[in-house]
């Protein structure tokens, strides 16, 4: 598991890891780059990265403003490590 603080630590260390990763967990609304933006530049360096993006605002608010795409895996703050796992199951899991 890769943590980052930061955006662009999360894409430098993207690019110094020597492995493969499969899943982006991230919040989707963070200071200087959006969720997009690092979801776009992650998928540029791991093309079959998946994405699951987090916030404590709800879904259909994140929507309304247009931050979260239609089909897009999303889980609402607060939750459980039991909903976080099934969550990241069914991302990895997906096609």
């Amino acid at each position: 598991m890769l943590a980052a603080n930061s955006p662009d630590q999360a894409i430098r260390l993207a690019r110094e890891y020597a492995g493969d990763i499969r899943l982006l967990m991230t919040d989707v609304i963070m200071p200087g780059m959006n969720d997009r933006d690092l979801a776009t530049n992650l998928l540029a360096l791991y093309p079959g990265l998946k994405c699951l993006f987090m916030s404590g605002y709800t879904a259909d608010i994140i929507a309304r403003h247009g931050v979260l795409d239609a089909g897009v895996a999303f889980l609402q703050k607060p939750f459980s490590l039991q909903e976080l796992a099934a969550v990241v199951r069914q991302v990895l899991a997906s096609a």
